[in-house]
């Protein structure tokens, strides 16, 4: 109930607060002071990152099928303007305003208040879930060829629920383990490709980069893989509160992070496409470990394999960190009950972790493509409410102090976010009709959810409560 009625004093903070207030710092102090937990600092912070939005090129190979070589290209190169960088930029500027767990939820409260800040929570977290549910899948997709008994039935039920067991408890022993683990995937993900590109300078036909069919494009499933190969920068501001000096530490990584992810894209994609003949049907996810194989015979083959299984742990620890701090923010917020607040010995949200590996194994049975479509269609709607919010702040609050400010005013963050919104509602035109309605579906639930928590605390079903650590939203911008 404090958060609450917190909000309603911000309200009145809205109505009377004039551009030339002075400087309010949010800064460092928001974040609770965990001291006994390590904190994360910028190079595990890259990765983390690096493995939220990307984890290498395995998952690209639908967009050469679905709109060939040369749209593929131009879409990692240009997508990252129109998308990429505003939603990198806007984590930066909001993600140190509001150094605490939780991120975009903290966000949208405070702009537009606690109801719509549950939903933010509700459709992101079930989106990140969604999409933690692809990396086994991808897993296994990589390695059936190697182990034909993993391509369905008991064994692959089997193998999805051991693999989700292993990268849980690794969840479990806390950030600094996955931070660190992430460099190593991170490392170890992206050599074979840089192995490849070596070997294959022999074989390269340029001329092969400029294959287009505009008659022959499946918009829908070359924007799907867009989008999901290059979103979920915001995913870091879930864990704001377990970094190391956020306000430098976050807009460094988020810069460093960017650029290596269009590389990581980019480059494997010039490799694939102009090393071998190009049969569009076969660009499917898994077909780079093929295109090793042809370049540079099997061993190659099996070390793209390995590649993509280690990447695939690595996307899949990062989403379940961001996802299960997400709760644990909403949780210290008093949205949620306060069990979900609960940290294990190693500082980790343990009750976040068990819903999150949960919510994966239930739907680790969907196909690849109805988990990308699925999750982009929850995720568009989260975004907009960021767009609002960020604009939102800007306007009512444009003297509240951001340790990172992007350096626009508000026309300028009007502007920028218009391409990204415009993207959006033509990626949830595309969407398959059979996903639109299960998302529609999980939208209203996070509707009745709301009112349902809070009916839960009046009647002391569930204990609530805020952390006293953590400034009053109102008083904090007022």
């Amino acid at each position: 109930m404090k958060y609450r009625s917190s909000v309603t004093r911000q309200t009145s903070a809205q109505m009377s607060e004039s551009n030339n207030a002075e400087y309010v710092e949010l800064g460092e102090g928001l974040a609770p002071r965990l001291e006994k937990f390590q904190r994360v600092s910028v190079l595990p912070l890259v990765f983390l990152i690096f493995y939220e939005v990307s984890g290498g090129p395995f998952g690209v190979e639908d967009s050469v099928q679905a709109a060939g070589p040369l749209l593929a290209l131009l879409g990692f190169l240009f997508f990252p303007i129109v998308w990429s960088i505003p939603e990198a930029l806007i984590t930066a500027e909001m993600g140190t305003m509001f150094p605490e767990n939780g991120g975009y939820v903290v966000w949208v409260s405070s702009a537009l208040g606690p109801y719509w800040g549950f939903q933010q929570g509700w459709m992101k977290w079930l989106s990140g879930v969604i999409d933690n549910a692809l990396y086994p899948v991808l897993f296994l997709d990589y390695v059936k060829s190697a182990i034909p008994t993993l391509a369905g039935g008991l064994p692959r039920a089997i193998a999805t629920l051991v693999l989700t067991m292993m990268l849980t408890y690794m969840n479990y022993r806390g950030l600094t383990v996955v931070g660190w683990v992430a460099i190593f995937l991170g490392v170890f993900s992206l050599l074979p490709f840089v192995f490849m590109g070596l070997v294959a300078i022999p074989k390269l036909k340029p001329s092969r980069w400029l294959v287009v069919d505009l008659g022959n494009v499946n918009w829908s499933l070359y924007l799907n893989t867009l989008f999901w190969n290059l979103n979920y920068w915001d995913s870091i501001s879930t864990l704001a509160g377990e970094v190391e000096n956020p306000g430098r530490t976050l807009p460094k990584a988020l810069f460093y992070a960017l650029i290596f992810v269009v590389i990581g894209y980019i480059f494997p994609l010039l490799i694939g496409t102009a090393a071998v003949p190009l049969d569009r049907e076969l660009w499917s996810d898994g077909y780079f470990s093929d295109i090793a194989k042809m370049v540079g015979g099997v061993y190659l083959r099996l070390w793209v394999q390995a590649a993509s299984a280690l990447s695939n742990m690595g996307m899949f620890v990062a989403e379940m960190s961001s996802d299960s701090f997400q709760l644990l923010g909403m949780a210290e917020r008093g949205m949620l009950p306060e069990f979900f607040a609960k940290r294990s010995r190693y500082g980790t949200p343990l009750i976040g972790i068990l819903f999150s590996a949960s919510g994966v194994i239930l739907l680790s049975y969907l196909s690849f493509q109805e988990i990308v479509a699925a999750e982009n269609f929850l995720y568009c709607f989260g975004m907009i409410m960021e767009f609002i919010a960020f604009v939102k702040l800007r306007i009512n609050y444009p003297a509240v102090s951001r340790p990172y400010r992007i350096p626009v005013g508000t026309t300028g963050a009007i502007l920028m976010c218009i391409p990204p919104t415009l993207l959006i509602f033509v990626v949830l035109a595309f969407a398959p009709t059979k996903v639109m309605v299960v998302s529609i579906l999980a939208v209203l639930v996070g509707l009745i959810l709301q009112p349902f928590l809070q009916y839960s605390e009046n009647k002391r079903w569930f204990k609530f409560s805020t952390n006293a650590d953590l400034p009053v939203l109102g008083s904090a911008l007022d």
